[in-house]
């Protein structure tokens, strides 16, 4: 299951971002997630809570942002969306879209509680 691995990576992104920035409490996390990335939402979401037991982001909750995937026709050159793969060309059905977006996840924003007030700060 590489969203264990992938949620390791966001913890270590944030875990970093915490001792650069001061902050010790995590409470929202939003990462983009493509649709061709292969990622499982609820797998991930799963990787998440368990790998940040006892760290800054313990019970943080782990919000999703569903990115489009985006393929483009090698023959025509049209960009489209898609949604798997293959997909083929809506302009001229000649070739399979070449992907060339919605295969990435990233830590998009950490919402922190700031110095024990409890103000939510980006």
């Amino acid at each position: 299951m590489h969203e264990l691995s992938l949620a390791e990576h966001a913890l270590a992104i944030i875990e970093e971002t915490a001792r650069r920035e001061g902050f010790t409490r995590v409470h929202r996390v939003r990462v983009e997630v493509g649709r061709l990335s292969h990622v499982e939402p609820d797998a991930l979401r799963f990787a998440f809570s368990a790998v940040c037991v006892g760290s800054c982001a313990d019970g943080a909750v782990l919000e999703i942002i569903d990115i489009p995937g985006e393929g483009e026709c090698p023959q025509c050159r049209t960009r489209s969306p898609m949604d798997a793969e293959p997909a083929w060309c809506p302009r001229c059905e000649s070739s399979p879209l070449r992907v060339v977006g919605g295969t990435r996840m990233a830590v998009r924003d950490v919402f922190v509680d700031d110095a024990g007030v409890g103000a939510e700060r980006p």
